[in-house]
């Protein structure tokens, strides 16, 4: 017998009045039916959006591979270039340092020169040692005599 507490004994009977049915079995298996199938189009489209986020970021990765390995080819081009100059830097340096010593010994053969400029010989003290000036074997030697010594333009 039904209680009049208000609680149920298993019979939907009370609740407000109306009588609650489960759904028939084929209305149960559409959505069933078309819940799977959502389901898998939703499945579908994830997959998808993941490869298109597979295959962006592996272009990506590609790009930026192809970038690596130019600017590394520029690095070994512009290194190879610095190694050339560093070259010709030290041959123009050895170049200059040669071409002071022998301006330096030209001004001694002047001032030697301008000091004995009464005499048709000198002695003068050369880089590569004492040497003897002759002005009347050589008459081109005495357009030197009076010269002003060379500038050094190098330094």
């Amino acid at each position: 017998m039904a209680s009049s507490s208000g609680n149920s004994s298993g019979s939907d009977e009370g609740r407000s009045g109306v009588n609650y049915s489960p759904p028939e079995d084929g209305v149960m298996d559409e959505r069933k039916r078309k819940r799977m199938e959502s389901n898998r189009l939703s499945a579908r489209r994830s997959r998808m959006r993941k490869q298109k986020h597979t295959d962006d970021l592996t272009a990506e990765s590609n790009k930026i591979k192809n970038e690596n390995d130019q600017i590394q080819a520029t690095i070994a081009i512009t290194t190879q270039q610095f190694i050339e100059m560093e070259a010709e830097n030290s041959v123009l340096r050895a170049q200059v340092s040669e071409l002071a010593q022998r301006l330096e010994s030209l001004n001694e053969i002047l001032n030697c020169i301008n000091t004995n400029a009464n005499c048709t010989t000198a002695q003068c003290m050369g880089a590569d040692g004492l040497f003897e000036v002759d002005f009347m074997e050589n008459p081109w030697n005495m357009m030197y005599l009076n010269q002003q010594p060379i500038m050094d333009g190098f330094c």
